[in-house]
């Protein structure tokens, strides 16, 4: 994927992530990690903001603030 105008980047062990102004607020606090295990290997989201996580964490959904 290539950084599109606005995108912001973050960059954690030599890892750059670019992040659209629209998702920034419903990612923010999230972590990204990666698990290799007897239920599955893949990168896992664990989001604060998430009202509910769908199939094996890979997305959540989340409820609008008031």
């Amino acid at each position: 994927m290539k950084k599109k105008s606005g995108d912001a980047v973050v960059e954690r062990d030599g890892v750059e992530f670019f992040i659209d102004n629209e998702s920034a607020s419903y990612l923010r606090g999230a972590t990204l990690d990666f698990r290799d295990g007897l239920a599955g290997t893949g990168f896992q989201i664990v989001n604060p903001n998430a009202s509910r996580t769908l199939w094996m964490r890979t997305s959540f959904e989340v409820t609008p603030s008031a």
